[in-house]
C-alpha cells in the first residue's frame, strides 16, 4: 500500500485503535491509513490548494457529518466555521488527553508524547500558563534579528545555487527549523538531528507503531536536551523555563512542551511560506503589489493563513459526554474530527471566503486553531512569514516556477498539507 495514503495515521494513531489495527492486520507491509474508510480520508483530500470538503453551505455540505462506524469507533466530521469553533472551545465536552483516546489500545504509558496538544485542563492550564509568557511579542520580539539573518542567508545560500531553486529545501524548511533551534536553544551541533526528529513526526509509512516509536525517539533526545539545560540553562526557552520553573516541571514535562514547539512550529509554517510562494509565484501583478507596499504585508500572511490553512484538521477531540452540536447528537465516547481548512471556507470572514483575496478586511480565521489548544505559538509563527515573504519578493522579483504548473507535487492525504518541492528561476 501506498506510503503517501498511510499519513493520514497521524491523525488517528492516537486514538483507541492502535491494538484493533493489530489484530485486523495492520502490521508489517500494510498501510494503517489504507484501511480507514473513504468517508474520513476525504478529510485530507485536496483540489489545488481547495479542500474538497465542506466548501460552504452552497455545496450542500452539512456542518456536521457521521463519516464513519469503524470497528466499533463512531468518527465524526465537522466542517462547520461555528461548529468547529463549539467543539475546539469546547473542553467540559470534548477531551483531547492522550490516556483518554487510548484508553484500552494497548500503547505504553511511557509513548505518551506529552505537551500541551494532548493534555486536558487542569493540567493543560498548569503546561500553558509556563509556556505563553514566552511566546509575547515582547519575548518574542528579541528574535525579529535573528528571524532576519536567517532569512537573508538563506537567501544568499540561494542566490548562489546553480540552475532551478527548490524554495522547500532550501528556504521553507530551514527558515522555521533554524528558528526554532535559536528559540529553543538547540546547540548547533544537534540542529541537524533536531531537523530529522521534526520529519519522522510526520512520517507514517510504518503505520500507528511507527509513528509512536518516531515520537518516543524524539522524546527521548529532547529529554536529553533538557537535562544538559538543567546542568547549564542557556539563553533559549528551555534554558528560561528551567531557571524560571525548574522546581514546577520535570524533565519529561518540559520534553513534551519542546516537542509541541517543534511539531507544531516547524511543519506548519515552512507548508505555508512553500504555499503562499507558490500563491505569489502564479501571480506576479502580487508580487509587485506586495513588494510596492499597495498590499501589506500582514494582510497577506493572514489571508494566506486562512485560504492555505495547512493544518487540515484538528488534534481529534474523544466527546465526554452525550452533546449535541448543529442539531446533531455525539455520544459519549465518539470521536470528533474538526476540518480547519474547511471551515476557513464556510463562513464568516465574509462573501466569497472560498476565493483568495489579499485586500479582504482583516478577520478571524481558524488556522491556529480555537479555544484553549489554539496554537501558542501564533505570533511567531506570523513574524517569520512576514519577514521571509516581504525578503522574498524584494530579492527575486523575478522569481517564477520552474516546472508547469500541473507538474507541482502536492503531498496526498497529508494533515499538513503542502508541496515536496517547489522548483523556481530566481531571474
Amino acid at each position: 500500500m501506498s506510503g503517501r495514503r498511510c499519513t493520514v495515521a497521524s491523525l488517528l494513531a492516537r486514538l483507541h485503535i492502535a491494538r484493533v489495527l493489530r489484530a485486523r492486520g495492520a502490521g508489517r507491509g500494510r498501510s494503517a491509513g489504507s484501511l480507514l474508510p473513504d468517508s474520513v480520508l476525504v478529510a485530507l483530500r485536496r483540489e489545488g490548494m481547495d479542500p474538497v470538503v465542506g466548501q460552504g453551505r452552497e455545496h450542500g455540505a452539512e456542518p456536521v457529518t457521521k463519516v464513519a462506524g469503524w470497528f466499533g469507533v463512531t468518527i465524526w466530521l465537522v466542517t462547520g466555521r461555528e461548529e468547529v469553533k463549539a467543539v475546539l472551545g469546547g473542553p467540559d465536552a470534548f477531551s483531547s488527553d492522550f490516556s483518554r483516546l487510548v484508553e484500552g489500545a494497548g500503547v505504553d504509558a511511557g509513548r505518551h508524547p506529552g505537551g500541551l496538544g494532548f493534555s486536558d485542563p487542569p493540567e493543560h492550564t498548569r503546561l500553558r500558563r509556563l509556556l505563553t509568557p514566552e511566546f509575547t511579542g515582547r519575548r518574542l520580539g528579541r528574535l525579529a534579528p535573528v528571524i532576519d539573518e536567517i532569512i537573508e542567508a538563506r537567501l544568499d545560500a540561494m542566490a548562489d545555487e546553480p540552475g532551478p531553486v527548490d524554495l522547500v529545501r532550501s528556504f521553507a524548511l530551514p527558515v522555521p527549523a533554524l528558528t526554532i533551534c535559536e528559540l529553543l536553544g538547540v546547540p548547533h551541533a544537534s540542529r541537524p538531528e533536531f531537523q530529522e526528529l521534526s520529519v519522522a513526526h510526520f512520517d507514517a509509512s510504518d503505520g500507528p507503531d511507527g509513528l509512536l516509536g518516531a515520537t518516543s525517539a524524539a522524546m527521548a533526545q529532547l529529554t536529553e536536551w533538557v537535562r544538559q539545560q538543567r546542568a547549564s540553562p542557556g539563553d533559549g526557552l528551555l534554558g528560561m523555563l528551567v531557571r524560571e520553573h525548574g522546581d514546577e516541571v520535570e524533565d519529561r514535562e518540559l520534553a513534551g512542551l519542546a516537542d509541541g514547539v517543534l511539531t507544531g512550529g516547524l511543519e506548519t509554517t515552512a507548508s505555508t511560506l512553500a504555499l503562499g510562494s507558490l500563491v505569489l509565484l502564479r501571480n506576479p501583478a502580487l508580487c509587485r503589489l506586495v513588494r510596492d507596499g499597495e498590499i501589506p504585508v500582514d494582510g497577506l500572511v493572514e489571508e494566506l493563513l486562512r485560504h492555505l490553512s495547512v493544518v487540515q484538521v484538528a488534534f481529534p477531540r474523544f466527546a465526554r459526554r452525550d452533546v449535541v452540536v448543529s442539531g446533531v447528537r455525539i455520544a459519549k465516547g465518539d470521536v470528533v474530527l474538526c476540518s480547519l481548512s474547511a471551515a476557513n471556507r464556510a463562513g464568516p470572514p465574509g462573501p466569497g471566503t472560498t476565493e483568495f483575496d489579499p485586500t479582504r478586511r482583516a478577520a478571524s480565521h481558524l488556522a491556529f486553531g480555537h479555544g484553549i489548544h489554539r496554537c501558542v505559538g501564533a505570533e511567531l509563527a506570523r513574524m517569520q512569514l512576514r519577514a521571509a515573504f516581504s525578503a522574498l519578493v524584494r530579492r527575486f522579483p523575478a522569481a517564477r516556477l520552474a516546472i508547469e504548473p500541473d507538474e507541482i507535487d502536492f503531498r496526498e492525504l497529508s494533515i499538513v498539507y503542502g508541496v515536496r518541492s517547489l522548483p523556481v528561476f530566481l531571474s
